[in-house]
């Protein structure tokens, strides 16, 4: 088997004419979204590349167009298959949740996707929206360099699935430290479960099997 079928083996495989949300793929809602047999109206998306993107979540951003415009916030999602992101408390609209015929429902503002030609990364040195590009330091480090002001926009800190930043993790009483984890407690040997249980406990076997014939 090849090296690419081994690395496209886990991954989650799309149906064809599916539509991406702000949901994941492989959550119940975005299921329900795309059900088997639906065919949805295609949605043509600029393609951008994997090392072109700037904006992630943590980025401070600010919004050019809509109700909000001139107002800025954090990044909160990407969606890069639609060149979306969500801005926190910005590009707002209300909707009811659990609404069903004996119950009215609960009100809430939901957060609403903007392009990314909407938003405009926010300069760290005045506070204002900048144009951005990939550059190098001489060390080699690939960095994100403001076009107005030459300032480094440095990456935020990515979150797990699970929520967890790994540089800002503080171990806890219960926590396992590396150094247990990488202690070699355990040798191998060719012996048995059994004969290893014999020798630690200094039990030994005089008893020998008699002869047995397989015809």
């Amino acid at each position: 088997m090849r090296l690419s079928a081994l690395l496209c083996a886990g991954r989650l495989r799309l149906p064809p004419g599916y539509r991406h949300g702000t949901w994941r793929p492989d959550t119940a809602a975005a299921q329900r979204r795309n059900p088997p047999g639906l065919r949805r109206r295609k949605v043509f998306v600029e393609p951008i590349a994997k090392e072109d993107w700037k904006v992630f979540r943590g980025d401070t951003v600010q919004v050019l167009a809509g109700k909000d415009a001139g107002k800025q916030a954090m990044v909160t999602q990407v969606v890069r298959a639609r060149n979306w992101v969500v801005v926190e408390g910005l590009n707002t609209h209300y909707r009811y949740v659990n609404r069903t015929a004996k119950y009215t429902g609960t009100y809430i503002a939901s957060e609403a996707p903007l392009l990314l030609s909407q938003i405009s990364l926010v300069d760290p040195e005045d506070r204002k929206p900048t144009e951005v590009e990939w550059r190098y330091t001489e060390e080699g480090e690939r960095v994100r360099v403001s076009l107005r002001s030459g300032r480094i926009i440095p990456l935020p800190l990515q979150q797990r699935r699970d929520g967890i930043v790994p540089e800002q993790w503080i171990d806890g009483p219960k926590d396992t430290a590396v150094e247990d984890a990488l202690d070699k407690t355990y040798l191998p040997s060719l012996k048995t479960f059994e004969e290893e249980i014999m020798d630690a406990m200094g039990i030994v076997e005089t008893r020998r099997a008699k002869k047995s014939y397989w015809y």
